[in-house]
């Protein structure tokens, strides 16, 4: 990351902060809408995937899979959910790779930039494999944390074989991360073909320093989704304290895997370039 890239962040981050010190408590979710509603300052908008979620998604077969699924002897398509979509563009990626996939934000102004994308840019995401063609993109606006968009999306199931959180997780204030690891729980579908995919960021940004985005370390993935709906003890600095929950209750996740990415964007590396983000997937025990 440049001096000049680093000080665009650094600013970005103090706008962001003062914008939602007028959005507090259950009026958080509208200064999400406000944002998106004035259009001008997007930071979080690259305007393109993650290079580490194509990655994944093209190199680690192994441990993800593909788009299908064999359930009772038939195969069908995975569904997918990325919950705060921000303009739709992962989405649309994992439509190209054959899922079914769902695009969920709070503001019904991201939803409507969402399908505009989609409609002048859907194009240019080329079907990865032929043979599996490509999935479907929906965008459906809705509050994470309740049941009523669920409704909307069509079918009977209710939980998705894949989920990806890359800016979410941060973007939440922590008051709301026991909630979001117990809502994850209760979305992914079962192991082992479903996987909840999180890109860690910002890994390198204290807690204590607030946000959003609010800093996000492994230790806190960890804590949080090994305890879903539990308070998770913070120390002083904003670091998980050791002396939390001892044993993993009966709806936890556990990480099977845990890599940094060769690529990511900018805003996950260092000044050296060294990519700070963590791709870790998770699954149901």
């Amino acid at each position: 990351m440049s001096s000049q890239v680093k000080e665009s962040v650094i600013e970005a981050r103090a706008r962001l902060q003062g914008h939602f010190a007028e959005f507090s408590g259950d009026k958080y979710g509208q200064g999400w809408e406000n944002l998106w509603a004035k259009g001008d300052f997007l930071p979080w908008d690259k305007g393109a995937p993650n290079p580490a979620l194509i990655d994944t998604l093209q190199e680690q077969q192994n441990i993800i899979g593909n788009a299908m699924v064999e359930v009772d002897g038939k195969l069908r398509r995975k569904r997918a959910l990325v919950p705060g979509c921000g303009r739709g563009v992962d989405v649309l990626l994992l439509k190209s790779f054959g899922y079914d996939a769902i695009g969920l934000e709070y503001s019904e102004t991201a939803v409507k930039a969402c399908r505009k994308y989609e409609e002048e840019h859907g194009s240019e995401y080329q079907t990865y494999d032929e043979m599996l063609g490509e999935g479907s993109a929906q965008f459906v606006v809705g509050d994470f944390f309740q049941d009523d968009w669920l409704a909307g999306i069509g079918g009977s199931e209710k939980r998705f074989d894949l989920i990806y959180d890359y800016t979410f997780f941060c973007a939440l204030n922590p008051s709301f991360r026991p909630n979001w690891a117990k809502r994850m729980s209760q979305l992914l579908g079962p192991a082992p073909h479903s996987n909840l995919f999180c890109l860690e960021f910002p890994t390198y940004k204290p807690l204590s320093t607030g946000g959003p985005p609010f800093g996000s370390s492994p230790e806190a993935y960890m804590a949080h989704l090994s305890h879903p709906g539990q308070q998770i003890p913070y120390d002083e600095h904003g670091h998980v304290q050791t002396g939390g929950p001892d044993e993993a209750t009966e709806d936890a996740l556990v990480r099977v895997a845990h890599w940094h990415p060769e690529r990511t964007h900018v805003v996950g590396k260092d000044e050296n370039g060294i990519v700070r983000d963590f791709v870790a997937i998770w699954r149901h025990r």
